[in-house]
Formats: C-alpha cells, structure tokens, sequence
C-alpha cells in the first residue's frame, strides 16, 4: 500500500493540481496566440490542427522534466519518502530518461487525443472554429491532458528516485 504522502502526491499534486495548473496556463497560450482571430483555421501556419498536435507532444514532454526533477528533489530531500523496495517495479518505463519517458506519453497523446478531434473537425468539413470556443476548449483539454499524464510521470520519477536511493 502507498504511504499517504504517495498518494498525495498522485492524486492531488499531480492529478488536480496539475489540471488546475495547464488550464490557466494554456489557456493563457492560447489566448495569446489566437486573442486577435475570430476565427481559427483546422489547417494552417496558426491553426487547430498545429496547435493541438504541438500541444500533445509539448505537454508531455515539459511535464517530465519538470515533474521528474520536482520528484526527485522532493525524495531527495525527505519530503516524500522513497518507495519500499517491492513497490519499486524492477523494469519499465522508470528506467528511461524523463525526455524518452515524455515523448512516449506525447506520441500517444496525439494519436489519443489530439488527432481524433482534429480528423473528426476535417471530417465534418469544418473550415474553421470560433476563437473563442477553442481557447475554452484548448483550456480544458490541456487540463484534462496533464490531469492524466502527469500521475504516471510523477510515478516513474518516484520510482527512479526511490532506486536511486538503495543503491
């Protein structure tokens, strides 16, 4: 069984706040990038399409590093304790450096996530999306997004990190 500071850690720090977090902050981008637009273009150089694609793999990848280094500090310093060593799993994804663990949950973030708005928007044959309704949406969905990949980051990092000190 996980210590309470472990599942604190994965379900509030890393699943609501984290939420909480990446929807002020893309909904922040995307207000900056798309605030002079009325409307938003599913193809093209500032787009739909682009933006969540980017967004997909981007938001994994910066969490990793961010969370991970945030994890290990935490263990590091005592503020998490490390997991027990039959809690630390003997192989996977917590033996790959953060950037390869983050590209990983990017990759399948775009074809998860980003991709099937994207093809079911071109599908319809739509042109383009309100600005507006779109930063609403980025918001949420990038909230949503880091709401579930970042518990599995924070997970490997703890892992890593709690390896790291039995060695």
């Amino acid at each position: 069984m996980l210590a309470p500071e472990h599942r604190r850690l994965l379900v509030v720090d890393q699943g609501i706040v984290a939420l909480a977090i990446n929807i002020a902050i893309n909904g922040g981008i995307a207000w900056l990038l798309f605030r002079s637009m009325s409307k938003i273009p599913i193809w093209g150089e500032s787009s739909v399409g682009v933006d969540m694609i980017a967004t997909a793999v981007l938001l994994p990848v910066f969490s990793c590093l961010i969370v991970s280094k945030i994890v290990v500090s935490q263990v590091r310093s005592g503020k998490i304790p490390p997991l027990q060593g039959d809690q630390i799993p003997k192989s996977g994804w917590s033996h790959r450096p953060a950037v390869i663990r983050g590209l990983f949950l990017g990759t399948c973030a775009v074809f998860l996530g980003a991709a099937p708005v994207v093809a079911a928007l071109s599908i319809a044959d739509s042109a383009s999306i309100d600005a507006s309704a779109f930063i609403g949406y980025k918001a949420v969905w990038a909230g949503l997004m880091a709401g579930v990949v970042s518990p599995p980051i924070a997970w490997w990092a703890l892992a890593d990190a709690s390896r790291n000190q039995l060695d």
